[in-house]
């Protein structure tokens, strides 16, 4: 009952909206959460809106899902604490604040074109290994720049077609594990050999998926494989990612999806910014999925992405969308997995 009773109280002093839930059914929220329509006795089932099979499931780790509140999707994070389940909604300035960022990287992308043509011209009169230290450093730059510019977007809906879902992952699975076979990392994965066809933006799922095995590769303890899996349960997919290491600490779990909200700390570097985790997270749902991180042993780290099996029944008739390409035409396996490969790998004189 004491453990409890710290529980709410530190429920109280959260300044955004949270809830807890025992047994399935809302608890109480906090004053933050006053207007949401969030009534204690409320079966939970009643509020998700993306989730319903994952959180029905959920033992533990850090589950992020999309609720319906006043009529209104509302993305909220859950994480365990004894018997109670902690809801903590996304803050409301969310958007505004991904929208600053995009908007920045917009401006840096074009300084950032210009040094790499530069550097281009400048790589034959560079040393072997400084050139490809260079290269690879400007490819990191990329992705930082690409994932500020694109979380809103990926946040405000997808592209999505009629695809074979399991031969778009194998061939996402199959470019990385090359990759990081070259750089002295194993990955082991699996993927159903019968076809699925679903709805889903292969461009998306491709750049969340490298995502997930970026922060495996970084976090993969030396000499143990990555291990990643494309399963099927009734009508949803599951995209497991799994390295063993270090784990998350319990502390960070609930500021997993905003962590590029948090105030500039000295920190892990490998951690980054954390948009990674806000393209991981849009694209899950966007497809009628969630996303969860939790630890299925000791010292290995998971991160599940829920996919919804959906199917256009009618027609549709597309106007030609132009996309382009966030990294320039260069290779998304080594964009995506620049903080994990080896330097080797981006010798613009191979």
């Amino acid at each position: 009952m004491e453990q409890q009773r710290d529980i709410l109280g530190m429920l109280d002093l959260m300044v955004v909206p949270a809830f807890c839930v025992r047994d399935q059914t809302v608890l109480r929220g906090n004053p933050a959460a006053q207007g949401l329509l969030i009534s204690p006795g409320t079966p939970i089932r009643e509020l998700l809106l993306t989730g319903e099979t994952e959180y029905a499931s959920f033992r533990g780790g850090c589950l992020y899902l999309t609720l319906t509140l006043c009529g209104t999707p509302r993305a909220a994070s859950v994480s365990r604490m004894e018997d109670l389940d902690i809801f903590v909604l996304e803050p409301a300035n969310t958007r505004e604040e991904l929208a600053s960022l995009a908007l920045a990287a917009r401006e840096l992308r074009e300084p950032l074109a210009d040094v790499m043509l530069s550097a281009e011209r400048l790589f034959p009169t560079v040393g072997e290994g400084e050139a490809a230290n260079l290269n690879r450093s400007l490819y990191r730059m990329l992705r930082i720049l690409g994932n500020m510019a694109d979380a809103g977007s990926f946040a405000a809906g997808s592209h999505q077609e009629t695809v074979n879902i399991c031969a778009a992952v194998e061939d996402i699975f199959a470019s990385a594990r090359e990759a990081l076979l070259q750089s002295g990392k194993e990955l082991l994965f699996e993927v159903p050999q019968s076809a699925i066809y679903c709805l889903a933006d292969v461009q998306q799922l491709e750049r969340a998926i490298l995502n997930m095995l970026s922060n495996a590769g970084k976090f993969a303890q030396r000499g143990e494989p990555i291990r990643a899996e494309l399963s099927r349960q009734g009508r949803m997919l599951r995209i497991h990612v799994t390295n063993s290491g270090d784990g998350i600490s319990r502390e960070l779990l609930p500021t997993l999806f905003t962590r590029y909200l948090r105030q500039p700390t000295l920190e892990d570097s490998r951690f980054g910014i954390g948009l990674g985790m806000v393209l991981i997270r849009s694209v899950a749902s966007s497809h009628g999925g969630t996303v969860l991180i939790d630890s299925p042993g000791e010292g290995l780290t998971r991160i599940t992405m829920t996919l919804a099996i959906r199917q256009n029944s009618e027609p549709v008739l597309r106007s030609p969308i132009l996309r382009t390409d966030y990294s320039g035409e260069r290779d998304h396996t080594l964009v995506e997995l620049s903080d994990c490969l080896s330097p080797e790998l981006y010798d613009p004189q191979p």
